[in-house]
């Protein structure tokens, strides 16, 4: 049942933060920072970062909410004024985990997967009772205290993605959540301009999570990535009891098999020495291993087996990340697979062979769109030139691409398999009739950054979309 509780009153603001009310008392029934999705009722936080959020304070009141936390009085509603209203956000997610310690708390973060993973597991913690979840990717040092600021106080069950995009950062948000599960998808070149040490810093930023693990914590620990010793080895410094998923005889989630077919997948797998088949509604080779993550952590979390195959025998591709639509074109219709959202060359890599895998048309092709893979630094030039073997290997017919990094695929990619190259994304989006043909089977892959849903969009708009079998049940999540 729905909390009847209001989600804060001002006078547990005033306890959680250390601030003080101006005017008249109040209750608040949601939390947003952004003025525009004001929902009558909601707590306005006054953050400051490009802006100011206390300009938009009178915006927030008049569109109905019940007050706000600033760092100074403002006209139009009730405030609590603190010094700080980014710490004091911290200290209103920290009374929210305190006030509810009922709740068994699940962590996710990853170079890939990450964001499908956490709305994956909640799929599983909405069928085992009330459950929260991070929504769009509310994974940074803003986003992982808003999502426990706004936890229902009768929630039973809750998971939260956690990123990084620099060193230190994911340590202090995993002792805010204090998970009794945390979990590393995968480890791969993904921010690596930040880290001095590569990749090897990227994995130890990322077993970082395990700091945060509450006393007798599960760390769900990937077996197949090349830093598998690293993250079992501050697993075990956090005191955590490790499970392990992967392909190896010995893991306690055991990948045996892999079917990708027209409506999804069906995997065969071994869990804690049980074979287990068990059917996907996604199609990606990289969702055999992310499956076995779930499961480990919805039995971390206490959800039963035959829960979590439900919830993952319905999950669907997200928007941006797998989402399928076919496209009824004016000339015929092609099937756009859009996979916008990010990009790195692991999924890369995973996106290719899936896409290798589908099954076209008579006369149709398998397409893909690709633009710039950011924040590679200096090995930028070799990660976008290294696609081309995966892209050869999963048998791949035509490469378009956009930005100056992809630039260098395409230089290197064989005249037969090159198609157009632009600038930018946009521009390569103004010519969207000419990347398809009917029948063909296209993705759109790329870094968020670099606008790769732009040519997404105006493929869509070629067309009247219908839903393919495996079309995103819900965009609810539009985050990285």
């Amino acid at each position: 049942m729905p909390d009847t509780q209001p989600l804060w009153t001002s006078a547990e603001i005033e306890a959680a933060t250390g601030g003080r009310l101006s005017g008249p008392p109040f209750e608040a029934t949601g939390i947003t920072y952004n003025s525009r999705e004001i929902v009558p009722g909601d707590l306005f936080l006054a953050l400051k970062g490009a802006r100011d959020g206390h300009e938009f304070a009178a915006a927030a009141f008049a569109a109905g909410a019940a007050g706000a936390l600033t760092e100074h009085p403002v006209e139009g509603g009730p405030s609590v004024v603190t010094t700080d209203t980014l710490r004091a956000l911290e200290a209103l997610g920290v009374a929210a985990r305190d006030r509810s310690p009922q709740v068994r708390r699940g962590a996710v973060t990853g170079s890939v997967g990450k964001t499908s993973v956490t709305q994956a597991v909640k799929a599983g913690l909405d069928l085992a009772g009330p459950a929260h979840a991070s929504i769009r990717s509310y994974n940074n040092h803003i986003g992982v205290p808003l999502t426990l600021a706004r936890m229902p106080r009768s929630t039973e069950r809750a998971v939260f993605e956690i990123g990084m995009n620099a060193p230190g950062e994911i340590a202090p948000l995993s002792r805010m959540v204090r998970p009794h599960a945390a979990c590393v998808t995968t480890v791969g070149p993904v921010h690596i301009e930040a880290f001095a040490e590569g990749e090897a810093g990227v994995a130890a930023e990322k077993a970082a999570i395990f700091e945060g693990l509450a006393p007798d914590g599960v760390a769900v620990l990937n077996g197949d990535t090349g830093f598998s010793v690293l993250l079992d080895a501050a697993a075990r410094k956090a005191g955590a009891r490790r499970v392990v998923f992967g392909t190896a005889a010995g893991h306690d989630a055991r990948l045996l098999a892999f079917q990708p077919g027209p409506d999804g997948a069906r995997v065969k797998a071994e869990l804690f020495g049980k074979t287990i088949e068990f059917p996907l509604a996604q199609s990606g080779f990289h969702w055999g291993l992310n499956s076995l993550c779930v499961l480990l952590m919805l039995d971390a979390l206490n959800v039963p087996l035959d829960t979590a195959l439900s919830a993952l025998a319905n999950f669907r591709p997200l928007a941006g990340r797998g989402q399928t639509t076919v496209v009824a074109a004016p000339g015929g219709a092609f099937t756009l697979i859009d996979e916008s959202y990010n990009a790195n060359p692991l999924s890369m890599a995973a996106g290719f062979r899936s896409l290798g895998a589908k099954p076209v048309a008579a006369g149709g092709r398998r397409v893909v769109v690709l633009t710039d893979m950011l924040e590679l630094g200096d090995r930028s030039r070799a990660l976008h030139e290294g696609l081309a073997e995966p892209i050869a290997a999963a048998g791949l017919d035509l490469v378009h691409t956009a930005g100056p990094e992809m630039k260098r695929l395409h230089d290197v990619l064989p005249p037969a398999r090159r198609g157009l190259w632009r600038e930018t994304a946009a521009e390569l989006a103004a010519e969207a009739a000419a990347l398809v043909a009917p029948g063909d089977v296209v993705m759109v892959k790329g870094s968020n950054g670099s606008k790769a849903s732009l040519v997404a969009k105006a493929l869509v708009a070629l067309g009247h979309p219908q839903a393919a079998s495996d079309r995103v049940a819900s965009d609810r999540e539009r985050g990285s």
